[in-house]
């Protein structure tokens, strides 16, 4: 059995606490309007599939998506391997909302059959089946385990995930469960893509909603997964948290009399002419201490997140 080495500090522990209150806000909102749940996950499910496939060298872009998925058009000078890695995550992403909505614990079928979706007229020899051979990953620093323990340790890690044994809140459980999942390397081809997928069914099924890591972060989500085969979470922690919040201000701003409207700091600080830096507000938006997610580079945060933090700090000093 898989053993727990996540260490949670101050600062994963502030991060976590304001993606647990917004997800008490958005759960006070349930049911959602049908349109807008609809419009949301439609939006979502195309920059997911172009998000997924770009971080794993696809080139077709976010609007030729768009053309290949709503208008079934054929993207000029794109590879016809290119289009079916976007129809299959697409309908990847279909067959991944089926399974959220069943109460059955995750199973190990249920990922072998998205990887058969995400390879379908790709690999088709390979799709929905364990490695049968050594690999090697190119820019890793680690080898994934022989083919021959491949199997009893996927075992292992759906047993795992279904026990929660360390009692793990749903975030770091999809964290550790997708490094543990990249670390064994169960298939031939199209890991990224199928545990991209899996470790959202853990979120979907506890009420959050999906986590698209961004091909923006692409550099930094390769140098998460290689700290955390060292020991090292917290940076894969972060990311996780940045995509899962992203995602809920998403479905949050888009609630009747939302106040979730953000803009990049640079921006605010233009705009607003806050008593704040750059710097700073970027530091605060590290630490957790205001609203704020990021997306590449650039941090987002909002005039009220700002104004929040003011107000309680003026508090504290009075106190």
């Amino acid at each position: 059995m898989w053993k727990n080495q996540f260490i949670v500090d101050d600062e994963i522990n502030a991060h976590l606490s304001r993606l647990e209150s917004k997800k008490r806000e958005l759960d006070a909102h349930r049911p959602l309007p049908t349109f807008i749940v609809e419009k949301i996950k439609a939006n979502l499910a195309l920059e997911w599939t172009y998000n997924s496939n770009a971080i794993e060298g696809n080139t077709i872009t976010l609007r030729e998506t768009q053309m290949i998925l709503e208008e079934g058009v054929t993207v000029k000078g794109k590879s016809l391997r290119e289009h079916f890695e976007t129809f299959n995550h697409h309908k990847a992403i279909s067959f991944l909302y089926q399974l959220a909505a069943a109460s059955e614990p995750i199973r190990g079928i249920d990922i072998l059959k998205l990887h058969e979706i995400v390879l379908n007229n790709i690999e088709e020899h390979y799709a929905g089946r364990i490695r049968t051979g050594n690999v090697r990953i190119n820019g890793a620093n680690f080898t994934p385990p022989a083919a021959s323990k491949v199997s009893e340790l996927f075992d292992e890690l759906i047993e795992w995930i279904q026990l929660n044994p360390d009692g793990l809140d749903m975030i770091s459980l999809a964290t550790l469960f997708h490094h543990r999942f990249v670390w064994i390397h169960p298939f031939f081809d199209g890991n990224g893509r199928t545990v991209r997928l899996a470790m959202n069914l853990l979120l979907l099924r506890n009420g959050y909603p999906p986590a698209i890591i961004l091909r923006a972060d692409r550099k930094k989500y390769y140098e998460a997964l290689n700290q955390a085969n060292n020991g090292q979470y917290k940076k894969l922690q972060l990311l996780m948290i940045q995509a899962v919040e992203r995602t809920l201000n998403i479905y949050l701003a888009a609630l009747p009399g939302s106040t979730y409207e953000y803009s990049s700091i640079t921006s605010l600080i233009e705009e607003e002419r806050l008593p704040y830096g750059q710097e700073y507000l970027s530091l605060l938006a590290r630490q957790g201490k205001i609203d704020a997610y990021k997306e590449g580079n650039v941090w987002y945060t909002s005039k009220n997140a700002v104004n929040s933090y003011m107000v309680n700090r003026k508090r504290q000093r009075k106190n």
